[in-house]
């Protein structure tokens, strides 16, 4: 539900509201947030709330470190693991600074700004992340452990799936947060799950994607249990991924789906350290299923990109045309890599990019020789950020600050 102004006033003073947090994330995308009480929510939505950006991720250092959050009403949903009496409620900000410009690494506006472009361009991208997570138990002090909470397979049931309750618990938070679930499973390492959303616009998609994180360790803490977003939380077993989901569709109905993907594929090495921005990520792209080549196929689940098949009798899929990228892992910024990728696939349809053969074939078991043809995606951290400083692309598109939070040291 779109909130204006004036009805979130009178929501809060009408629903016993008693803390409004605003959020907002760094450039790595870990929210954080700061609690109002309600007297102090016109002032937020005339002027802002003042907070200390020294000491968050990429926002700047301890010269001119006041920053201010501005509410948007459009996004407030009650917290429904808070109390019933004494609500707390939740909006997400924009970024600026005390003059009023727009802060330029604040992720949000950058794909704001993102989907601003693309709209005057006259396409309309659509997201719908997969979001893995592992859940693990604690130690006798409540610190995580890596010892799995079960021992089930890819799409397991109970009771050898002991997280079927934690994701139905999940799922059922999420309704009351306004988010729709499309689907939640088992993954295939021990304690592994995923839920899948339905597709939304851009902005709201990576919204719901930082909502998501919360509920899932907000509710696995609630069921004495810790989850794990980390890319190769064990050794051996599968990571985490993020596959994300992406169509367009212009003003003039068109879906240019191949030259989107093509933007993608040819952008795709300069993305890498903003989709997989921790060392761990390396450890698991080339390995069970996450993606090792720039390259795409139809259904096939080795490849960087997956147009998964249409049910040809099935009238909800008509026009539901879309790509799975299959690299992103958790630890990415949603904002930032929706932002990207937006940039990357009007670039493909603004410049009618050809889409590339398909390689219809099992990358994990071709041969060297047959391998030897297509790019590989960067093999480590320090290789992705090497080539993200040196693209025209990237700077063209992100801060140079933000970039250099990103490569800093690599």
């Amino acid at each position: 539900m779109k909130y204006e102004k004036q009805e979130v006033m009178q929501y809060v003073s009408e629903e016993d509201v008693k803390f409004i947090r605003l959020a907002f994330c760094d450039v790595f995308g870990k929210q954080k947030n700061i609690s109002i009480m309600p007297g102090e929510l016109e002032r937020a939505f005339t002027y802002g709330i003042s907070i200390d950006a020294s000491a968050i991720n990429g926002f700047g250092g301890d010269v001119r470190s006041d920053l201010f959050l501005h509410p948007d009403p459009d996004t407030l949903t009650v917290l429904p693991w808070r109390p019933e009496h004494g609500k707390v409620v939740r909006m997400f900000c924009t970024v600026t600074y005390p003059d009023g410009r727009i802060f330029e690494n604040d992720p949000r506006s950058i794909l704001r700004e993102a989907v601003k472009k693309a709209d005057e361009a006259g396409y309309t991208f659509y997201f719908g992340p997969e979001t893995e997570f592992y859940l693990f138990r604690p130690d006798e002090s409540g610190n995580p452990t890596k010892i799995p909470y079960d021992n089930a397979g890819y799409m397991d049931i109970a009771p050898d799936d002991k997280g079927e309750n934690v994701r139905r618990e999940i799922c059922l938070t999420l309704e009351q947060m306004g988010i729709r679930p499309e689907s939640s499973q088992h993954k295939a390492g021990p304690g592994q799950n995923e839920i899948a959303f339905r597709y939304s616009d851009a902005l709201t998609a990576a919204d719901n994607a930082m909502a998501f994180s919360t509920v899932v360790k907000v509710v696995a803490a609630r069921n004495g249990l810790c989850a794990d977003f980390s890319p190769k939380p064990l050794e051996g077993k599968p990571g985490n991924g993020m596959h994300i989901n992406i169509s367009v569709v212009g003003k003039d109905k068109s879906r240019p789906l191949p030259e989107m993907i093509a933007g993608i594929l040819e952008k795709a090495a300069e993305m890498t350290v903003f989709f997989n921005p921790c060392e761990e990520s390396y450890l698991r792209l080339g390995r069970d299923k996450a993606p090792k080549y720039i390259t795409y196929s139809y259904e096939n689940r080795s490849q960087l990109i997956r147009i998964p098949s249409a049910c040809a009798a099935c009238a909800a899929c008509a026009g539901s045309e879309r790509a799975e990228l299959r690299s992103p892992d958790p630890s990415a910024n949603p904002y930032i890599v929706f932002a990207l990728l937006i940039y990357a696939g009007l670039y493909g349809i603004e410049n009618k990019l050809p889409l590339p053969e398909a390689a219809e074939l099992n990358l994990y078991t071709a041969a060297e020789k047959t391998l030897k043809q297509y790019k590989k995606l960067p093999q480590s951290l320090s290789e992705a950020a090497a080539i993200a400083q040196k693209s025209e692309f990237i700077s063209r598109h992100l801060p140079e600050t933000l970039v250099a939070s990103y490569c800093k040291g690599l």
